[in-house]
Formats: structure tokens, sequence, C-alpha cells
């Protein structure tokens, strides 16, 4: 996109649209920074929390750690959703700014398996959980207000910003284990590099959470939030009877299906790409513990780079055949993993792996960036609550699947096993985002 297409996207934007994008977006990169430091230093971090095993076994315990962090975001989705729909969107994502931040600090001090045994992996796996489910939150209650308060088409590229800053704070944190890998660069300080990044990680979130008090709440959810306090005030209505209709309120079964199933699209590819294509590099390839993480570091640069490309494309073309699109360049380019690592030579299979990682991120299909058009039909009192549980529930799910399934199945069938996720995915992803192009095309007539 060239400089003047830029220059006209930003200037559809209005003064707190813009503020907004900032202070959300600085939250959602330190949640994400937090969030994912663990995932992508699991590697090191699960050697020191959890007990030694064989390689299988490890990988299954690698499964476990990662989808532990998916367990209470059902419940997570339950509380947020209800504090969003009632209270607002703001106080959410200041909340769970707050609750990174704490379990962040926690992490940083504690002791290992080997001072302490198995109490170790339950603390560090409560605080994964913690996180997890603040995070999930976190991007719930951002995209909401983005969506809330703006309008198609800068509403797309708005949305989107979330999942490119995001990315980022994914990136802070590949680049943050990368130096944390080199241990003599903190002998100095007498603290273990993990900790320190952990603890840097603590310091941010609490500064988020602070900034993020100066949001206003969301446009949308406020003006209806005072329609409702004038027609209680008019018309004398009971506050009661009021809640009674609000709960009363649903959004139909199809829509909710199509949502859930487009919010299973996401977590495969994310998993292929940093924690399967991770484990074949060291098992396989023989990289160390540290070129593995600079690895995804490279590769995660890739991901923002292409995110950011969709979001403004997103303000010129529609998201819906967007994401549809990426459906089919992703298995065009992915039925070739199988084929050609099967037939490399050892010392090429990394330089493989890396591209195909490359081609996953840029190709991966998500609901990013049309997540707008899919808020947009859910009622909106009991929109944070519907869009986080589902998401929340799809997420456990298709994680929960993605990791353990390509552990057994690539076993089975090796690199053809990672179809066995993949093509369902697919499928079902492919009719979801019909169902919503129908919408939107009623909408039009």
């Amino acid at each position: 996109m060239n400089t003047k297409s830029v220059r006209n996207y930003f200037s559809h934007m209005t003064k707190n649209q813009r503020e907004a994008v900032g202070l959300l977006s600085i939250g959602t990169f330190l949640e994400y920074f937090d969030l994912m430091l663990y995932v992508h230093m699991a590697v090191v971090l699960n050697e020191l929390f959890f007990p030694s095993t064989d390689p299988f076994t490890a990988s299954l315990m690698t499964a476990f750690a990662f989808c532990s962090t998916f367990l209470l975001r059902p419940f997570g989705a339950l509380i947020f959703g209800y504090i969003g729909d009632t209270v607002g969107r703001k106080t959410v994502v200041i909340l769970t700014t707050m609750l990174m931040a704490v379990s962040s600090l926690i992490v940083a001090f504690l002791p290992t398996y080997a001072q302490i045994g198995i109490t170790a992996s339950w603390v560090i796996t409560i605080c994964r959980m913690v996180q997890s489910v603040s995070a999930a939150a976190e991007g719930t209650g951002a995209e909401l207000y983005l969506t809330e308060s703006s309008k198609p088409p800068v509403q797309y590229p708005l949305v989107s910003s979330v999942t490119v800053f995001a990315g980022l704070g994914c990136t802070a944190a590949l680049g943050i284990a990368t130096i944390a890998m080199n241990e003599n660069i903190f002998v100095n300080i007498g603290m273990d590099g993990w900790r320190l990044a952990f603890l840097v990680g603590a310091g941010v979130a609490l500064v988020g959470t602070i900034a993020r008090t100066s949001l206003k709440e969301a446009d949308e959810f406020s003006d209806k939030k005072k329609q409702l306090e004038s027609r209680l005030s008019e018309n004398k209505i009971s506050k009661n009877s009021l809640s009674e209709e609000f709960l009363a309120e649903k959004s139909p079964l199809r829509t909710s299906l199509a949502y859930f199933l487009i919010q299973c699209a996401r977590p495969p590819g994310f998993y292929f790409t940093y924690i399967y294509c991770a484990e074949l590099l060291k098992n396989e390839c023989g990289y160390t513990l540290s070129e593995v993480i600079f690895d995804n570091f490279i590769v995660s640069i890739v991901d923002i780079c292409a995110i950011t490309a969709l979001s403004f494309l997103s303000y010129y073309l529609d998201p819906l055949k967007i994401i549809k699109s990426r459906l089919f360049l992703f298995f065009g380019a992915i039925i070739f993993f199988p084929i050609i690592l099967n037939n490399v030579a050892i010392t090429e299979k990394g330089m493989w792996i890396f591209i195909f990682q490359c081609l996953a991120v840029t190709l991966v299909f998500d609901p990013v960036p049309a997540t707008p058009i899919f808020y947009k039909y859910f009622p909106i009192f009991k929109r944070f609550t519907y869009t986080s549980l589902l998401t929340a529930i799809a997420k456990l799910g298709t994680y929960s699947i993605a990791s353990f399934g390509l552990v057994f199945a690539t076993d089975l069938l090796g690199y053809w096993g990672i179809f066995t996720i993949f093509v369902p995915a697919g499928i079902a992803f492919y009719f979801s985002v019909n169902y919503f192009q129908k919408l939107e095309m009623s909408q039009k007539v």
C-alpha cells in the first residue's frame, strides 16, 4: 500500500478513535507479551517446573501445559462477559491487564520443581490459566470496544489492529526469550534471564492498567445504555422487567454455531506453526533451544507483516472474501508439507520447516479482518458474553484436539497426520463464512 493510501486511511479516524486504538493497543501488546512469553519459552520452563520424562511423554506434557491455559476460559468468559455486558467494556480491559500483572509477578519469583517439587508445577499451571483467562477477555473486550466505536470501512482495520498488536506482543516475547537464553547477560545481576523477562512483563502490564483508566466507554454500548435508562425513566418500566426482557433476547442458533466454527480455525494453525514445528526442529533437526526460539521469533515477524497487510487491505476489500481466499491459499501451500519433508535430506529439513512456518502464518485461515461483521449479529447486551464464551469453548476444544491430536496422528501417519486436524477445521470454516456472507447480502437487499 502506498503512502497516500495510508494517509487516507488514518484521515478517516476521529481523535477519540486514534486515542482508543493507542490505549487498547498498548494494553493488548502487554497482555500477549506476558501470555506468550511462557508459550514460547515452554521448552525451557517445562524442564524447570515439571519432572523429566522420555521424549514422547514430554510431548504429551507440553501439550497439557499448553492446553491447561484454556481450561478456565469458558468460566472467565461468563464472568467477564457479564461484567462487560452490564458494567461496560472499559472495566473489563482494565481488570484483565491487572490480573496479567499479578500472575506474571508470581511466575517471576516462583521456585523451580527441583526446589519445591510438584507444588511448582501446580502454581505455574494456575498462573498460566489466570493469564490465559485475562488475555481471552482482553482480546474480545478490545475488539468489541473498537467495533462499537467505529463504522465500516475504517472499522475493519481498527479492530484488526488488536490482532496486530497482539502479534507484536508475541514477537517481543520471543525477542526477550531469545535474549534470556543467553544467561551470560544476566550473571552480574544475579537473576535468571527468564525471571527478569516475567518481572518486566509484570511491570509493563501494571503501566497498561493505569493507562487504560483514561478510556471512555464504547460509543454504541454507552448510547444503548443511555437509551435504556431513558426508557426506564419516561415509561416507568421496572428495572426487573427490563432485565427479564434482555435475558430473553437471544442470538439465532445458526449464527452462534457459525461463529463458533470460525473461532475453531486459528488454533490448529498456531499450534502447527509455533509448537509442532518447534518440536520437529528440536527433535528431528537437532536445533538447540535457543535456535528454536530464534526461529519462532523470525516467523512471528512474518506473522505481524501479514496481519498488518490484511488490516490495510480490509479498508478497500470485502473482509469476508479476504478470509475465504486465505483458506484456499493455505491448503494450496500446506499440501506440500508432508511431500517435501518426506523427501529432503536432514540437512535441508530445517530450512523447509521454516518456509512452511512462514507460509502458515501468512495464509492461515482465521476471522481477521472480518471480526466486526461477526460481532454485529449478536445482541449488544449479550454480545460480550456470547462471543467470549463461544470463543473460549472453541479454543479450549480445538487447541486440545490440535495439541494432543497431532502427537498421536503424526505418530501414526507421519507428517500427513496434520490433515486430520486441518481438513475438518477448513471445511467448517468455509461453510460458516458462507453463512455470514448470506446474512450480509440479505441486509443489502
